[in-house]
């Protein structure tokens, strides 16, 4: 049996890129934390106050941000190199992570259009996670993308 031998010459991301990079992996960790905890007042406009916050706070974040670091390389290089390929997360913890990603994304939006992409659009995102008549907490059938 031959194998082939792969050249690995490590190239580092542009400065550019990595600014890209890690905007896009802030915004999408402000959409996850924003799903599990906030009610109303998304965007932060106004003092944080208790009425703003879920009375009762159902998710996780511990595995949010890497979830949402994974999500945010894998689509680097899905782009550089035409990859073909699937995400598997979920279905347990992490669920405000691939919501927050598909929401980015424009995804969410395509496939349920009265979430919009802006300020209002945000609030409802966020007041129906893991809410009364909302989403679940986890990834479920009704998460764009999901098998």
């Amino acid at each position: 049996m031959e194998t082939e031998t792969i050249r690995n010459e490590a190239e580092t991301l542009s400065p550019e890129l990595l600014q890209k990079i890690n905007a896009y992996w802030r915004a999408a960790n402000y959409l996850s934390v924003g799903q599990i905890y906030l009610y109303d007042n998304p965007l932060l406009k106004e003092p944080l106050k208790l009425s703003h916050v879920k009375p009762l706070v159902v998710g996780h974040w511990g595995t949010t941000p890497g979830q949402n670091f994974i999500y945010v390389h894998l689509n680097r290089v899905i782009k550089k190199y035409g990859l073909d390929m699937f995400y598997i997360a979920g279905p347990g913890h992490g669920g405000p992570a691939i919501v927050g990603n598909v929401y980015l994304e424009g995804t969410w939006s395509e496939v349920y259009p009265n979430i919009t992409q802006d300020e209002a659009g945000l609030k409802k995102l966020f007041k129906q996670f893991s809410f009364p008549g909302g989403i679940s907490s986890h990834v479920a059938l009704t998460t764009p993308g999901s098998i």
